[in-house]
């Protein structure tokens, strides 16, 4: 029996499910469980409850820093190879390098969002603008009273109307407000992008069977959107494809995580 674990939201409950029949199908048992953070799921992971866990990128990086072995990345989402961090302006901003930024309004995204947070305010202080006295105003999406539920849509939203002189959004982001027509294009442009980096990830314990191992991948990779199941499992991910995984890409978010004492 395979344990796989991911933290409690809809989405994940969802995606599971249609795992579970999935894995099933190839003869591999599968049982899952969820929990109430990914702090709770490391630990849990760290301490062998778990075979498998669907993690965030900063996850990844705590299991690597507690485990003397470490572990393997069994498979990603195909969005999550290098993925891009970009800062935005306002056209007609004036801004066109980072250190433009200086005095002026910057949105970030959630404080717990690596790719919206945590990434762009490590790289902005790299630049050597701490966002708390060398800018303007900076406000996280949790400051901010907003009627859209996405914190990056926000951003976008608010650099294009002009609250925010510029912001920090993800290429992916970027991709599907312009797939739904929703992508400001006339008011907001790129005039920063980050080095690509990993993102979420399968992680599987490195005492795993390697057959078993193989096998999981197989499964993962097996799932083209052929049927229902698959479907309801790509578009709960949000992806079109899983990909085989990489062991490398996360050097950004451990460094920012470094940085903010977060390992």
């Amino acid at each position: 029996m395979v344990r796989l674990g991911g933290t409690a939201t809809i989405s994940h409950l969802e995606v599971f499910q249609g795992l579970e029949t999935l894995f099933r199908r190839r003869g591999i048992e599968l049982d899952w469980v969820l929990y109430s953070d990914y702090d709770v799921m490391v630990e849990a992971f760290v301490a062998g409850e778990i075979d498998l866990a669907w993690n965030g990128p900063l996850g990844y990086v705590k299991i690597r820093r507690l485990l003397d072995e470490p572990c393997q990345v069994i498979a990603m989402r195909d969005v999550d190879v290098g993925f891009t961090t970009h800062f935005i302006a306002r056209a007609g901003s004036g801004i066109e390098t980072v250190e433009d930024l200086k005095g002026r309004r910057f949105a970030f995204g959630r404080r717990s969002s690596e790719q919206a947070g945590l990434v762009p305010y490590y790289l902005l202080k790299q630049a050597g603008l701490n966002p708390r006295d060398a800018l303007g105003a900076a406000s996280f999406y949790e400051e901010r009273q907003s009627a859209t539920r996405s914190d990056e849509r926000d951003v976008v939203e608010r650099v294009a109307a002009g609250e925010f002189d510029a912001g920090a959004v993800s290429q992916r982001t970027m991709e599907v407000m312009a797939e739904d027509g929703s992508l400001p294009r006339e008011q907001v442009r790129i005039f920063y992008s980050s080095p690509g980096y990993s993102h979420c990830c399968f992680t599987a314990r490195q005492g795993l069977e390697p057959s078993l191992a193989q096998e999981i991948e197989a499964a993962f990779l097996s799932v083209t959107g052929a049927d229902e199941v698959e479907r309801a499992v790509l578009k709960g991910e949000a992806c079109s494809s899983f990909v085989p995984g990489i062991q490398d890409g996360w050097e950004l978010i451990e460094a920012a995580a470094v940085a903010e004492g977060l390992v």
